[in-house]
Formats: structure tokens, sequence, C-alpha cells
């Protein structure tokens, strides 16, 4: 099968024709049909600080996916061939004191599909069996390969209730653009999205943003305060990594309120605790992955349902042959979300 793969330490990826994997115990072999890009994936690919110090290598990379069940492993009885499923690419142990109370996203022996097991940009993956999702009825599979990220933003979103609240976004990659999604069909009140990508601009408009702005041509600072009053935002949801979008939003978060950051950052920021979080009474929360499998469920309703559409994000679709054009695109910034046709 063909298989993108990061060979070695640095930057860059090959397709290269790899054994189909065979399932253990405990595993299914799943026919990928659709799997889409990830911010991951992207530090990946360029060899981030965080991946030089996370990852070992060879690695089949990717992590979001759907795909159909071809073959059972051993000891799996249950899940039939020609099921249709994504899969929690968070593989925890289950005998943690993390995983056994209710937290097994922060598992204590986390390993992480496409990094820490070969993941999903390949034409079939094995995955354990307990991992998997079944995907509702007529969802296509472009749809449904968002699911994963998707419980980013809905987690992200919902750490507290969002309803009638100032929220500011920042940072408009796909993350950030299904947390603009997430928030409008949950209630906010007036959505503010900043990022320096025009074209990004546009995709947040368009998924339900209120008011965006580049922070370089305007002031982020002035044009939130006259949006809520000079009260601040009720809700900083931080998607960017960046550290100078921390410091603006904290300063922009109004007393009593709730930050949740999502972004990966490539090192220590400097923050104001005293000003921008003790006195301020500030909640912060630190989003990684989702809650399985109860936020899975939250994002196959709201997508299944109709109130949440995110086809308007999906703007590429590349074969695996062209996943340098993926990556380009999402680097580029040119692009929502890109997903690969295995």
């Amino acid at each position: 099968m063909k298989a993108v793969i990061k060979e070695g330490p640095g930057p860059g990826l090959v397709l290269r024709d790899v054994p189909v994997p065979v399932p253990g115990a405990g595993e299914v072999l799943v026919k990928v049909k659709a799997a889409s890009v990830c911010g991951t994936d992207v530090l990946i690919h360029d060899w981030s600080p965080w991946a030089a110090g996370r990852m070992v290598t060879p690695r089949i990379i990717g992590h979001e996916f759907a795909g159909e069940v071809i073959e059972a492993g051993p000891g799996v009885e249950d899940i039939p061939t020609g099921m249709r499923v994504s899969a929690e690419s968070h593989y925890f142990c289950g005998k943690c004191r993390q995983c056994r109370t209710g937290s097994p996203e922060v598992c204590r022996d986390l390993k992480i599909m496409g990094v820490d097991a070969d993941g999903s940009f390949a034409e079939y993956l094995s995955v354990p069996a307990v991992n998997l999702w079944p995907n509702p009825a007529g969802m296509p599979d472009d749809l449904a390969s968002l699911q994963e990220p998707l419980g980013n933003a809905v987690d992200t979103v919902n750490s507290e209730d969002i309803s009638g609240k100032d929220v500011l976004i920042t940072g408009a990659g796909p993350m950030g653009l299904m947390c603009v999604a997430v928030a409008r069909a949950c209630g906010a009140s007036n959505i503010i999205v900043s990022d320096p990508n025009e074209y990004r601009l546009g995709l947040a408009s368009m998924m339900g943003a209120d008011i965006v702005i580049d922070p370089i041509k305007q002031s982020l600072h002035d044009v939130a305060m006259s949006a809520t009053a000079g009260n601040g935002v009720d809700v900083f949801l931080e998607i960017s990594g960046k550290a100078e979008a921390l410091a603006a939003g904290l300063r922009l978060l109004a007393p009593a309120g709730r930050v949740s950051l999502l972004g990966i950052f490539h090192g220590p920021v400097p923050v104001d605790l005293n000003k921008d979080v003790i006195f301020k009474k500030a909640r912060i929360y630190g989003i990684t992955g989702r809650r399985p499998f109860s936020t899975w469920k939250t994002v196959s309703e709201l997508l299944s349902s109709g109130r949440l559409d995110l086809s308007p994000l999906i703007t590429h679709e590349l074969s695996l042959g062209d996943f340098e054009e993926g990556f380009h695109l999402m680097e580029s910034g040119r692009c929502g979300k890109v997903v690969f046709r295995p």
C-alpha cells in the first residue's frame, strides 16, 4: 500500500510503498476512505521543536480519517466487516488513575495515532477496536474525517457554557474556524476572530463570525473593546499558538472571564499572571484531544442533525500522491481543511 511517512529527523515527508498492516489482538484493519490534514501534521512535516522532541521515526503520519472495516484481529467479535468508522486518535491504557477516573485523554501512558503509532495517511490502517467510532449513516466520508478535530473544537468552546457570551478567537486556521462554527451553533452572542490571513478571515465570516480583524492592520484591542461596550470579552479561545496573540487575548479578557487554550506554542511564553489571570479571577483550560466518547457523541449529533455545517470548510480534496500540495496549501494559509483520498 502507499503511505506518507516521516522517515527521519528533519523537514519533509515521503510517499512509500509499504506492507498492509496485519491487525493484532484487539485491533481491526480499516480501509481509509478520507484523511484530513491537521496542524499537528504540519508541525511534523516541518519538524518543529515539538515534533523533534516528541517523535521517533520512521512513522506513517495522520490521525483524522474515515474508513471501512476490512478485517478483525484476534479477540474482536463485535465489529462487523463493512462497518463505516472513524477513531479516537488517543490510545489510552485504561488502567492508570487518569483513565480510571474519567480522563483518558491525559492517560499517563498515552500514545497518539500518527505520532507514536502508524497513522491514517495510508491506504489501510490498523487501529484498536476500542477506539473505533461508528459513523452515522449517510454522513459523507470527507465530513466524517473531521469528527476527530471537531471534537477538540467542541471541548475548547464548551469548556464552560458559551451561550450569550462575547467571544474572542485568535487564529483562523481550520481549528479556529471549527471553533467559530461551534460557538455560533451553541449560542455565542458576539464572535470576534483575529488572524492576519485575509483568505481565512473570509472563511471565518462564512462560518459565522460577527467581526473579523487583521491585527496587523487594525487595533484588536480597540475593535474588541468597542464591540463589547468597554467590558472586554467573556471568553477567549486561543488557537494560533502565537505568544503575541495569547498576550493580546488575556489583556482583552473581562474580569471573571474564561480562557481555553488549544494552540500549540513553540516554546515557553511570558504571561503576566498577576494582572491578566489572578486579579481578574480568570479560569484557564488546557485542551488536549477530546473526552472519549461523550464528545464524539456530541460531534456526531451536531453534524448529522445539520445544526453544524462544516462542508464550506473543506476547500481541497487531493490524492495521497499529491500530499506535498496539501501541506503547501496548509502552510500558505490558502485553504480551509485539506482532505486526502487514498
